[in-house]
């Protein structure tokens, strides 16, 4: 066991992830001291939710060793990752939900509400079909990475592009048990929880960033993938976490150094409108993902998801931290997973 006066914070993810991988991350990813109520009986929305991201940031970097090789260097370096935000991406029929989830971004937000996150902004990413909306913490806005939900607009394309989604996300199912719906029940009433009743929900919390559809077919996943490889990523991956972002003080030179390090760094930086938001990103890992076929199943490599740097400058009207994101900037990020 780890340190009798670990925070809870700590403790909520040494309950997830085990003892050593729980000191291996906190050797890496930044948590900031106060999210805490001093209380290890019950534990505030706040702590659950930095639970919960660093959980998935972990989960992100065994899925990418391109990450997981950028954390080493930081790790060797005697640094640490500011988590800043992570990626979902969902699907959105013209009508109902999808299968057993709610419609489009709607399965994310009865999580993050409860969890103390709001809608600080609506992101329109025409040229994809789809939008996008960044959850920033209401009580740690700076320090509790935000997530940026996208839904795929199905109704945008054509009727054969729909009927093939249909088929293909039409029977999603829905991770959420009891043990989730009493976390986020009881966190919406009273802003904390039992120290229990959120290490026994967290599981099924990390379980909804998955894949809750049947392996598509691989004619419906290359007749997605024609019109919308953002639809063909959702395909394989589902809604796990798309990404992963650094803050880093200084996203230029630090992409300069990944690429003379042969790492796979995106060609630009985008920036954003009013200049001071710029990112960039590694390309996607490639995955090796199976697919049924009339003889059965077969595998075959596609884009995984991929780690993202950003830098944000102050906002001179308020001088606090520019948290916000950008369309174009969010379009250009997107292109990393067109290609493996």
């Amino acid at each position: 066991m780890m340190e009798p006066d670990m925070s809870a914070v700590e403790r909520l993810i040494e309950a997830q992830l085990g003892t050593d991988a729980t000191r291996r991350l906190l050797e890496v990813v930044e948590i900031d001291a106060t999210i805490g109520s001093g209380d290890g009986e019950e534990v505030t929305r706040g702590e659950v939710a930095m639970a919960l991201g660093a959980c998935l940031f972990d989960g992100l970097l065994h899925a990418v060793p391109s990450g997981a090789a950028y954390v080493e260097d930081r790790r060797a370096e005697g640094g640490k990752v500011c988590f800043d935000h992570g990626a979902i991406r969902t699907i959105l029929f013209a009508d109902g939900p999808t299968g057993a989830l709610p419609a489009g971004q709607l399965a994310f937000s009865r999580i993050l509400e409860p969890l103390g996150y709001a809608v600080a902004g609506l992101y329109p990413l025409p040229r994809l079909n789809m939008t996008g909306r960044a959850y920033c913490h209401l009580d740690h806005a700076e320090t509790v990475p935000q997530y940026f939900v996208s839904e795929l607009h199905v109704d945008r394309f054509d009727e054969d592009f729909g009927t093939v989604a249909a088929r293909v996300f039409g029977q999603s199912r829905d991770p959420l048990g009891s043990a989730a719906r009493t976390l986020l029940d009881t966190l919406s009433a009273t802003q904390k929880a039992p120290f229990a009743v959120a290490a026994a929900g967290l599981p099924e919390l990390l379980a909804a960033f998955g894949r809750h559809h049947d392996i598509p077919t691989l004619d419906d996943y290359h007749a997605l993938r024609a019109a919308s490889p953002e639809a063909a990523w959702i395909a394989t991956e589902g809604n796990a976490f798309n990404h992963a972002t650094d803050r880093v003080a200084d996203v230029e030179a630090l992409a300069d150094r990944q690429r003379a390090l042969g790492r796979p760094i995106k060609d630009r930086v985008e920036v954003s409108a009013n200049g001071r938001v710029r990112q960039t990103a590694y390309r996607a890992d490639p995955v090796i993902r199976s697919f049924r076929t009339d003889d059965g199943q077969i595998e075959q490599q596609v884009p995984g998801s991929f780690y993202e740097f950003i830098t944000r400058d102050s906002d001179p009207e308020t001088g606090r931290l520019d948290l916000s994101f950008d369309s174009g900037n969010a379009t250009g990020i997107f292109q990393m997973t067109k290609v493996a």
